[in-house]
């Protein structure tokens, strides 16, 4: 399973969450979901977004998830080092690792990270 987790600022255009989506699933394949932070799922941007996509859309809770990205503007709000990262490795599951490190958008309104956990039956 691959989960994009995004992360957006709140004035962030649609525009911008695409445009880093597409950039990691270029890396990283296309994704079988979205997650982010319980407030960011429940904004129409982003909801937008997973109905563009086909996608669903999962909240998830980051607090205290170890991720390869660190912003100490991000630990300090949410405890983690990287909401993106840490939302697409909580939806992934025990086991998941991150296959897209953090990519931020052009415009620096919206990050994404890609997490993949193996099938183990694959």
């Amino acid at each position: 399973m691959r989960v994009a987790g995004i992360g957006f600022r709140k004035d962030a255009p649609l525009s911008s969450l695409r445009a880093v989506l597409m950039a990691v699933e270029a890396i990283g394949g296309r994704a079988d979901a979205l997650a982010s932070l319980p407030e960011k799922v429940a904004a129409p941007l982003l909801q937008a977004l997973a109905l563009e996509c086909g996608l669903p859309l999962i909240s998830a809770d980051v607090r205290g998830i170890a991720t390869p990205t660190q912003s100490p503007r991000i630990q300090a709000l949410h405890g983690t080092g990287s909401a993106s990262e840490a939302a697409a490795l909580a939806v992934a599951g025990p086991g998941a690792k991150i296959t897209v490190a953090r990519i931020c958008a052009p415009d620096g309104m919206a990050t994404c990270a890609m997490a993949e956990k193996k099938d183990p039956t694959s």
